[in-house]
C-alpha cells in the first residue's frame, strides 16, 4: 500500500511550509540539501520536520494540504502542537453576522453574542 504525506516544516526563519510527498525521508533530504535554488525553502535552511499526517489516498492527501496552506500561522501551530480546542477557535466564523463570535484575548476565550 502506497502511503501520500502532508507535512509542515519549520524553517530557519520561523516561516512554516506545507507540502505532500509520497517518500517523506527523501523529501525532508531534499529540502536540506539545496539542490533547487528556486525553492522556498532554499534560503530557509536547515529545515525541520514539525508535522506530518499520512494518507493512503492521494486525492485526500492533496486537498488537505491545499487547506492547509490556506491557513493563518497561528491555525498550523495549532495543528502541530495537537491543540484542537485552539484549532477549532481559530477555525470558527468570526464576521458579526454569524450567532457566536470567538475572541481569543491573553489566551483566554470569550464569547458573545452578535449585535442583532
Amino acid at each position: 500500500m502506497k502511503l501520500y504525506y502532508v507535512y509542515i516544516l519549520c524553517c530557519s526563519d520561523g516561516k512554516l511550509y506545507t507540502g505532500m510527498t509520497n517518500n517523506i525521508e527523501k523529501r525532508i533530504i531534499e529540502h536540506n540539501s539545496g539542490d533547487n535554488k528556486k525553492a522556498y525553502t532554499y534560503r530557509r535552511r536547515p529545515v525541520q520536520l514539525v508535522f506530518y499526517q499520512d494518507f493512503i489516498d492521494v486525492e485526500q492527501a492533496i486537498a488537505f494540504e491545499k487547506k492547509i496552506k490556506k491557513w493563518s500561522k497561528l491555525k498550523k501551530e495549532a495543528l502541530i502542537s495537537g491543540d484542537f480546542d485552539t484549532l477549532k477557535l481559530l477555525a470558527s466564523c468570526k464576521n458579526e453576522t454569524n450567532y457566536r463570535t470567538y475572541v481569543i484575548s491573553s489566551g483566554v476565550e470569550k464569547s458573545r453574542q452578535a449585535p442583532g
